[in-house]
């Protein structure tokens, strides 16, 4: 009889929230000091738990490995930089070497919080008409899939920084076992088998040495189960653990980048890779209900829309709202149109442009917007413009999280761009390029991959950083990490991190429940409302008959990697809207080696 009441009362809460009447039914609402530490039953889905330690990412392998650096002794670091490597070996659609992105490290015992950045650059024979075709307009085969697309890759060198500075082991203890799996094969998952013989399977094909990597040599992919081993690749990664960041900015690897470059038109040189630079830079923070959310810089956007949009609905009783009712869905969406629309003035690389920071985080900045908002009407994007002063006052992407026994924390998003970066591989060297270059405005007002509008501030220059969505993020109160989160999605992965956040923070949803609901996503242009299926559609009608035009969402919106951490108890997810990934515990990894 108790199992039934159970069973019903469950049920009758899953359909209160389809229904959105559910207010904060379907959350824990046992988040005081003095309550248990994991959720009630009422809660739809549940996380892995642990007490000694987790690794979120988007593939298992990659999670295993830092989860099993952390049960050797090595720190949130540690581990990190052994996931960043392996996911490079096990999840090349995202995973890199050829890449870059930001990472937020949070080391408890000095209550230090960090930003590292190291974003792609461009290369210093860059210049801002470069991806202008003979009309004068952007052409997209240049920004995107040509080798002047690639900028010079920042992983490598903003791993090892991470671990040189604030981990505890050797390169050779992190980085050995993403080498054994790159020298010994790993099995080819339906996920990666699925995505080389599908959609990217011609552009990987048309690159003599993608062909090489990621086919056989008939031309066929490797089916599920068939063992994939990646040599070449190995040996890059042996020359790093070997030589640390000259096993990659400079001798056998560096030679055979620049080659790459010179056989396909490619801008980068030796000079290039030898004066890329990893920058440690202050995080933006901002409190939000009691909470400090400590988030990335520019020349990531992510983190000061993030801010900006949380201060805007700070301002509204949110708590009395229906996760995902008509109304505040409306006020979120509302929102996220003044962000984007002042990221595409006012975003781009600090060290080439003023960026206004302060005033776009400022709370009397988001006061001003919120008397803008009519809470029950939408208002056209065309009537919203970045803001001209501030009030003063006195795609493919992969992000994964790590927290130790200690209380560190990771929170980590890299990237090639888009999806296999631009589909060309390094002959001999065994890893895909970026094609970050696209990030940039290749013209003021022209769209990007993502269809983000940009403008003078993150136009082309030589040795600049461009623009990015990437939004690792943790979560403090009273001190203490209750939660590290970022995603994928490039354009979505601002409006994907900031619902995970309000559903953890403000309707007390544990990690996975706060992963798993349906998000929605406006960028300010075009004036569309996306959403992923699972938003009522009696919602949707309200949200029409309000004035919101809704847009088809070829894509989900973000797939993120979580872990959070309440009364002592850490929990974590890897969003199931991609497959192959999971959050793996310590206790995971012993409980493995027992049997």
């Amino acid at each position: 009889m108790l199992n039934l009441r159970l069973i019903l009362a469950s049920l009758t809460s899953v359909l209160l929230m389809l229904i959105g009447l559910a207010g904060n039914a379907t959350g824990d609402t046992r988040f005081g000091a003095d309550s248990p530490p994991l959720v009630g039953f009422n809660a739809r889905i549940h996380p892995e738990y642990s007490y000694q330690g987790m690794v979120a990412s988007s593939e298992t392998l990659a999670s295993e490995v830092g989860a099993r650096i952390l049960e050797q002794g090595g720190n949130a670091v540690d581990a990190a930089v052994a996931t960043g490597f392996a996911l490079a070996v096990t999840y090349p659609s995202a995973g890199n070497l050829g890449g870059g992105g930001f990472m937020v490290v949070h080391m408890q015992q000095s209550q230090q919080t960090v930003a590292i950045d190291y974003r792609e650059v461009a290369p210093q024979a860059s210049n801002r008409d470069m991806f202008l075709g003979a009309n004068g307009e952007p052409d997209p085969e240049l920004s995107r899939v040509s080798m002047k697309a690639v900028g010079v890759p920042g992983t490598v060198a903003g791993l090892l920084y991470a671990l040189e500075k604030y981990g505890t082991m050797s390169r050779e203890q992190v980085m050995q076992p993403a080498i054994a799996l790159a020298e010994n094969g790993i099995e080819m998952s339906f996920f990666l088998n699925d995505a080389l013989k599908g959609r990217f399977a011609s552009r990987l094909r048309e690159n003599d040495a993608s062909r090489s990597y990621f086919f056989k040599p008939d031309g066929s992919p490797y089916k599920p189960g068939e063992t994939w081993v990646q040599k070449d690749l190995a040996k890059t990664l042996k020359r790093i653990a070997a030589n640390g960041r000259d096993g990659f900015y400079k001798g056998p690897v560096a030679n055979a980048i620049v080659a790459e470059m010179e056989r396909h038109g490619g801008l980068i040189t030796h000079q290039d890779l030898t004066d890329y630079a990893v920058y440690e830079r202050a995080p933006v923070r901002a409190q939000f209900m009691g909470y400090d959310i400590v988030t990335m810089p520019p020349p990531s956007s992510g983190g000061v829309h993030l801010i900006q949009m949380l201060n805007i609905l700070e301002g509204y009783a949110l708590k009395d709202l229906a996760p995902n009712s008509a109304a505040y869905l409306h006020l979120l969406t509302e929102a996220m149109k003044y962000a984007y629309a002042d990221r595409s003035k006012h975003l781009g690389d600090p060290d080439f442009y003023p960026v206004p920071t302060e005033d776009l985080i400022s709370k009397r900045y988001a006061d001003q917007i919120r008397s803008r908002i009519d809470v029950t009407h939408a208002t056209p994007s065309s009537e919203i413009a970045p803001a001209e002063s501030f009030p003063r006052e006195s795609t493919q992407t992969t992000h994964y999280s790590v927290i130790d026994q200690h209380g560190n924390v990771v929170s980590n998003t890299y990237t090639l761009n888009g999806s296999f970066g631009n589909g060309a591989s390094v002959t001999g060297a065994g890893f895909l390029l970026n094609n970050e270059m696209d990030d940039f405005s290749a013209k003021p007002g022209s769209p990007n991959m993502f269809g983000l509008l940009g403008g003078e501030a993150n136009a082309v220059e030589p040795r600049k950083r461009p623009l990015s969505s990437m939004t690792p993020t943790i979560v403090f109160k009273d001190g203490e990490v209750v939660l590290s989160t970022g995603a994928p999605g490039g354009a979505r992965i601002i409006t994907a991190v900031m619902q995970i956040i309000l559903n953890h923070l403000v309707f007390e949803m544990n990690i996975a429940d706060a992963t798993l609901q349906p998000r929605i996503h406006h960028q300010w242009m075009p004036d569309q409302l996306f959403f992923e299926p699972g938003i009522s559609r009696d919602t949707l009608n309200v949200m029409e008959r309000m004035g919101h035009t809704l847009g088809n969402m070829p894509f989900v919106i973000g797939n993120s990697s979580s872990v959070a951490q309440r009364n002592g108890v850490m929990s974590g997810l890897s969003d199931t809207r991609r497959p192959g990934g999971s959050a793996v515990s310590v206790e995971m990894i012993r409980s493995q080696s027992s049997r």
